[in-house]
């Protein structure tokens, strides 16, 4: 019998020639995983307020991303699990009490400006969480800068009070004055400045995700197990903020990580797949230069806050990055 033409066994085909067996909607199922630890830490401390703006922002997002692919003539990409995701993203980078038609304006935002315009999942530039957070954050200053306080529901009423970066923002100005010395965690009961324990907890003012930092670690950690990011990015974003708060004074340097976004924003913003560099020594560079902006924003910038801001601006220099950091093909000069 003639043997078959052997030719007929290879598919010729361009690269990548190795696949991962993960899929868009496992990754995305994994990163909400990873978000219950801080997510029921939100609301344990603010009650129902989190949950109905959790609820709002993940109903709206998958609402308009449906809408969108249906406008514009394309698949429903509602199982990629990847609205979900955004839309728990910008809710627990928002304030607890902010009014609800304010987190539907930007989930909107998110989806339809920040990601379908350009083209849906893979194709933006920005994060879409904090893009929509940052546009909330011009448009709506007020509320997005009104925290309550956590156990709300245990006192008469709710009652809105500064987070510790608006304090810890009073430190850098006395510092950089010589007006007053900053007080140290030593005594925060005199201040009103929580303990490092009471950060690490959740137990201050602030979004509805950034409060308890433990969570947000377990979270991490359940990631890098998964293989879902690697320690490049956070590791060094963390430390460029701890290194930074050392030199420049003002305020502790663990304070200064454990409070605000810095610890969601390492683990969970900056290390978004479409907006990240690809390369190991990209996501070195990344880091840092996300780690050093939100620093410089903290210290000098008008916001107290500056983490949204920094991932955004590397976000628009990512291409560079990948670019400069790509490995050089083999026999190239």
């Amino acid at each position: 019998m003639k043997p078959k033409d052997t030719a007929e066994h290879y598919i010729l085909s361009s690269s990548p020639h190795t696949h991962s067996h993960a899929s868009v909607s496992r990754i995305m199922l994994d990163v909400i995983v990873a978000l219950l630890p801080t997510t029921a830490a939100g609301i344990w401390f603010f009650g129902m307020p989190a949950v109905w703006t959790i609820a709002t922002c993940v109903s709206t997002c998958l609402v308009t991303e449906a809408v969108c692919r249906l406008a514009m003539k394309r698949d429903n990409t509602i199982g990629d699990l990847s609205a979900v995701v955004t839309g728990l993203l910008l809710a627990l980078n928002l304030p607890a009490g902010i009014p609800l038609w304010m987190a539907v304006v930007g989930s909107v935002f998110a989806i339809f400006i920040a990601k379908q315009v350009f083209g849906g999942l893979g194709m933006n530039p920005f994060n879409p969480a904090l893009a929509a957070r940052a546009f909330m954050l011009i448009s709506f200053t007020g509320p997005m800068t009104t925290w309550l306080k956590p156990y709300w529901w245990r006192t008469p009423e709710a009652v809105t009070t500064a987070t510790p970066l608006a304090t810890m923002k009073t430190w850098f100005v006395a510092e950089a004055t010589a007006s007053a010395t900053p007080p140290g965690l030593c005594n925060h009961a005199c201040t009103g400045f929580p303990s490092l324990w009471q950060m690490a907890i959740g137990e201050m003012p602030g979004c509805i995700g950034e409060v308890s930092a433990i969570a947000l670690a377990l979270g991490a950690i359940y990631l890098l197990w998964r293989k879902v990011i690697t320690w490049h990015i956070p590791v060094i974003f963390l430390a460029t903020v701890f290194a930074y708060s050392l030199i420049s004074g003002g305020a502790p340097a663990m304070a200064q990580v454990l409070t605000g976004g810095v610890m969601i924003g390492a683990c969970f913003m900056a290390t978004d797949y479409v907006t990240s560099p690809t390369t190991a020594k990209g996501k070195l560079i990344f880091g840092f230069g996300c780690g050093l902006l939100c620093m410089l924003i903290r210290q000098f910038g008008g916001y107290p806050e500056g983490c949204s801001f920094a991932i955004l601006i590397m976000n628009a220099v990512c291409p560079l990055i990948n670019r400069w950091t790509q490995p050089r093909p083999f026999g190239a000069r």
